[in-house]
């Protein structure tokens, strides 16, 4: 400090007490400052006083000598007690030099730096909140200070300038929010603590309302909430929760779109407390917002949908982020199936006092995780939209929504129970938006059918729902002009009268009367010819899934849509099958299912007698792919009654080559007949006279095979038919014969015999050409 510098007003004594390195000294200097300038106020003198304010600040706060600097601080402090409510007029001069300090290396000038605003401020009051930000701004920089001295006195200056706000009614919130939106990103604790305890002042004064706000500082609440301090966790759950609770009360003034992608984000982190509390707000922005939340479903499917396969350890989690799921899927409705023009949203419940509306975003994509979870929360899963909402138009964008779907059906790596929601999510948007779901059909169709090899049977008949669902739905025909992969059958099956495919390559509806139908649809739609196809191919290259699942999906199918179009479908398909080894094995399973699944009790009924043109036509459709087992064959013919042609049958079983594979067959057939599916064929032969040729197809499966267990059971059965006789006379076998052939007169029994013929020789000709190459194994029996 030069000595012979002129600081007047201010006295030579004054200036070398104000640099004195002792305080007693500088605090006689800013007595003496303080007197000096009440003189000047009462004078009215300002220009001295502003003349007193700059040459402490330039002279002495901001000057080079520690000493120096804090007698300046002392000397302004002085300067605004001396100027009481007139402080305000020269807050900006008094405050600026004070903050500089706040920076400066030694902790005892912060220290006094923090002591001399603090006395400005309490002068002032309400007059420093036009400088809010500066001040907050350098008490956010103390919070962290690791002096203990200068960390206490910035605590009292906190506690002073929130008491000021608090009872202040003209805080610039506004101005604030930007400087505290750019603060709350700290990673310091001591500065967390601070911002945290900010916010939550400012929550309870009654004329700020910082809901309104919530979006800019939302994403940085959660990043406190991850902080290691558990002090600090809590605080910030407790303001979070005091958040959501005014969201619950006042759901009409929140920007819940503006906040739906910050609570996605949230709801996908690994730490739990942050995860649960972000999926607690999604629950209830859900609920509270309704279809507002529609467009972020495809974000907020990506956080909810792996939640659902946590364990016990974040079950916590896992439930909520189940009614999150529920409540979502609840949001979508018929009306979203509109392709052309949005619908008002549906009205559902809320208060029909509110007729704020709330902005609808205008991207899509998922929304984000927020803060506290109430622990009141009820197990109810009610959708609750205000009325905010209500006529709020929201048009549901399924792209978004199948991609994430998709993506989460393709990874094996996902748990099961969120494959069981994705298939849920799958079957619920075909019921209720068909027409927009099927333009993401053929996408989906091949992971659907993928999806049939899972280990879980639960997830397996999940999938059956959706594909049959497809197939079924009147929204998924089209005008493709017969079956794929294929020409048209009409031509070829006329001979045998099947019943004619329609235009679209499909069943023709005729066939369907009297049976169980998809409960959307009495008839079948252009996928479900595709998805029979598609089926068959999957279980000729995955035998093992044939061989597995193969009869519980066929089974599963047959209650989801009509059985008999299926059986006549596949039958269908199977005419063209090259593979003759899979088609074989595949009859054989499909007969086992027709013989013995309580499902198609209904079925069976309807080839049990041939009396309809439908039966009758289903049963030749049967018939020709059954050919390709002569075993199974013969079973169809005693489920429709046909014993005659079924003797005929086992006569030309002398002409084929037997294997053991052959007998075993035979002896799987006398095992069924046993069973209370043939219990009508058993009583039957209690009448010899009308059902001479059952009895002569039973003695010739008979003669067919060795003396096994199988020919001691059915030679068993044959010796308990009452009359032994079994050759009749020429009139009476005559009367027997016509009295088969009145069932069923649109058949042509030759022309059976003769395709049965034919498909036996090719599977011969296979069955040779392997053995030339060495590859086959004559498994022939010598009797």
């Amino acid at each position: 400090m030069n000595p012979e510098k002129d600081f007047a007003p201010l006295t030579p004594n004054i200036v070398r007490a104000l640099s004195d390195k002792l305080y007693e000294k500088r605090k006689v200097a800013a007595l003496e400052i303080e007197k000096l300038v009440r003189e000047f106020v009462a004078q009215n003198n300002t220009a001295q006083i502003k003349h007193v304010i700059q040459t402490l600040s330039q002279e002495f706060a901001l000057s080079q000598h520690p000493h120096s600097r804090k007698g300046g601080l002392i000397g302004l402090a002085a300067c605004s007690i001396a100027l009481g409510k007139d402080s305000g007029l020269y807050l900006k001069e008094l405050i600026e030099p004070v903050l500089a300090c706040f920076s400066e290396a030694d902790s005892r000038l912060r220290y006094y730096a923090c002591e001399a605003l603090y006395n400005i401020v309490k002068v002032a009051r309400g007059a420093v909140l036009p400088h809010f930000n500066v001040l907050f701004d350098g008490l956010s920089k103390l919070a962290a200070d690791p002096d203990p001295n200068v960390k206490s006195g910035s605590e009292l200056l906190d506690r002073l300038l929130k008491d000021i706000v608090t009872e202040s009614d003209n805080f610039d919130l506004v101005g604030f929010i930007p400087l505290l939106r750019d603060r709350i990103y700290s990673n310091n604790q001591y500065a967390r603590q601070f911002l945290i305890s900010w916010i939550h002042i400012l929550e309870f004064v009654p004329d700020i309302n910082l809901l309104d706000y919530l979006p800019e500082i939302l994403d940085g609440l959660f990043q406190i909430l991850g902080d290691n301090g558990k002090e600090i966790r809590k605080m910030c759950e407790v303001v979070l929760g005091e958040f959501l609770k005014e969201i619950k009360k006042n759901p009409s003034s929140v920007k819940f779109a503006e906040m739906a992608n910050i609570l996605v984000i949230h709801c996908q982190t690994t730490d739990d407390l942050i995860q649960l509390t972000a999926m607690c707000w999604m629950r209830e922005f859900i609920q509270l917002a309704g279809r507002v939340m529609l467009p972020y479903s495809s974000g907020i499917l990506t956080a909810v949908l792996p939640c659902l396969a946590y364990d016990d350890r974040k079950k916590n989690i896992k439930e909520v982020a189940s009614v999150c799921n529920q409540s979502l899927m609840k949001l979508v409705t018929p009306e979203d199936d509109e392709l052309d023009e949005p619908k008002p949203a549906v009205q559902r419940q809320g208060d029909p006092s509110h007729d704020d509306s709330v902005a609808r975003p205008e991207g899509t994509a998922g929304g984000v995780p927020d803060g506290s979870c109430d622990s009141s929360f009820s197990s109810s899963i009610s959708v609750l939209t205000p009325a905010s909402t209500e006529r709020t138009p929201v048009t549901l964008h399924l792209d978004g929504i199948v991609q994430v779907l998709n993506c989460h059906l393709s990874d094996t790596a996902i748990g099961m129970m969120t494959r069981i929601a994705v298939l849920k999510w799958l079957y619920h948007l075909y019921i209720k938006t068909p027409r927009k779901m099927f333009r993401h059909t053929d996408s989906l169709f091949p992971i659907l059918l993928q999806t049939l090899s899972d280990e879980s049977d639960e997830v397996i008949l999940k999938d059956l729902e959706v594909l049959a669902e497809i197939a079924s739905s009147p929204a998924g025909q089209t005008d493709d002009p017969g079956p794929p992969n294929g020409p048209d059958l009409r031509a070829s099956h006329s001979e045998l009268q099947v019943p004619v495919l329609s235009g679209a390559g499909l069943l023709s509806t005729s066939g369907t009367k009297g049976l169980e139908c998809s409960p959307s649809t009495p008839t079948m739609n252009s996928y479900f010819y595709k998805f029979m196809i598609n089926l068959l191919k999957r279980f000729s290259s995955e035998r093992k899934l044939l061989e597995v699942r193969g009869a519980f999906i066929i089974r599963q199918l047959c209650l989801l849509l009509n059985a008999e179009n299926i059986f006549h479908s596949m039958a269908d398909i199977l005419l063209r099958e090259e593979d003759l080894k899979f088609a074989s094995t595949m009859v054989h399973t499909l007969n086992t299912i027709l013989l013995t699944s309580t499902e198609l009790f209904q079925l069976r009924n309807q080839l049990k007698d041939l009396k309809s043109p439908e039966s009758q036509n289903l049963f030749c459709c049967l018939y020709r792919s059954w050919c390709h087992n002569p075993v199974t064959t013969v079973s169809l013919c005693f489920l429709t009654q046909n014993y005659q042609h079924a003797y005929d049958l086992i006569q030309k079983f002398g002409d084929l080559e037997v294997t053991v594979d052959f007998l075993t067959e035979v002896d799987k057939l006398v095992q069924l007949i046993e069973c209370p599916i043939f219990t009508y064929l058993r009583l039957q032969l209690l009448d010899v006279k009308s059902h001479p040729y059952l009895i002569k197809a039973l003695y010739g499966l008979l003669m067919l095979l060795p003396q096994s267990s199988a020919f001691q059971l059915l030679s068993h059965r044959l010796q308990c038919v009452p009359n032994p006789e079994l050759l009749q006379t020429a009139d009476g076998l005559k009367a027997a014969l016509n009295a088969q052939k009145a069932d069923c007169p649109s058949i042509n029994y030759a022309e059976l015999l003769q395709h049965f013929e034919k498909v036996q020789n090719k599977h011969l000709e296979v069955r040779h050409q392997r053995s030339g190459r060495g590859d086959h194994l004559d498994r022939r029996v010598v009797l």
